[in-house]
């Protein structure tokens, strides 16, 4: 009797304790965030591991993080390594460069242009009742937060702004629906001139801002936001 032939070329699957450990390394590595696609290239001669592998790696290290000072979170770009809240303002400590300061109209123009995305710097002005500065918007450009998605159909054809990925990323978004409700703010072109700084978004008023500092003088078409009382406050690494 012909008994089967075993397969003596086929490859043992990989542990899943190995595949978690390569997935933990490689993610904290990169500096980026790292999509399952790109994880799962790390094991491109091994064709024993599968995308659901990588899945359940992930869910296995998030689980791993619940008694942890870091969380693995998914965001815009893929999954990223990052200190947990609770113990931020300890570990914000090894920053000890000099903390960017955004004013209120940065940050409401930000706002702005998050909820109401394409909107034009025409339509935020007449949303905000004051000016837009042309350093505000190059500042977020450069800052990677915001970009120009296209052109409103009308005379002058004016640019239409909205955010990046890069903003998602930096304020822990997986995509634009996570944005937090604004609150008691429900038609934005209703608003006063200038709504209450504490009615901007969490996301927005409450994230680290970058270590450089900021381009030009945001406050040059914008008579609303003098120094004191109304700068914005200080936001940390």
């Amino acid at each position: 009797m012909n008994l089967p032939e075993s397969d003596s070329h086929s490859e043992p699957a990989m542990a899943e304790d190995s595949i978690r450990r390569v997935v933990e390394a490689a993610l904290l590595a990169s500096p980026q965030p790292l999509t399952v696609a790109q994880l799962a290239a790390l094991f491109a001669d091994d064709a024993t591991v599968q995308p659901g592998e990588i899945q359940q790696a992930i869910a296995a290290l998030q689980s791993d993080c619940d008694e942890r000072g870091v969380e693995l979170v998914e965001v815009a770009s893929g999954y990223r390594y990052q200190v947990k809240a609770d113990v931020h303002p300890l570990v914000s400590r090894l920053w000890t460069e000099r903390q960017t300061k955004y004013t209120r109209a940065t940050l409401e123009t930000l706002a702005l242009i998050a909820y109401r995305q394409p909107i034009t710097r025409g339509e935020i002005e007449q949303i905000r009742g004051v000016g837009v500065s042309a350093n505000m918007i190059k500042a977020l450009e450069e800052r990677e937060w915001i970009r120009v998605v296209g052109q409103r159909d009308v005379p002058g054809r004016p640019e239409l702004f909205g955010t990046t990925k890069a903003f998602l990323d930096y304020f822990g978004l997986k995509s634009l629906d996570a944005l937090p409700p604004l609150a008691e703010i429900n038609d934005l072109p209703e608003l006063e001139p200038q709504f209450p700084f504490e009615m901007i978004p969490p996301a927005v008023a409450n994230a680290a801002l970058a270590d450089e500092p900021p381009t030009g003088d945001d406050n040059a078409d914008d008579t609303h936001d003098e120094a004191g009382d109304d700068a914005a406050p200080e936001i940390l690494q």
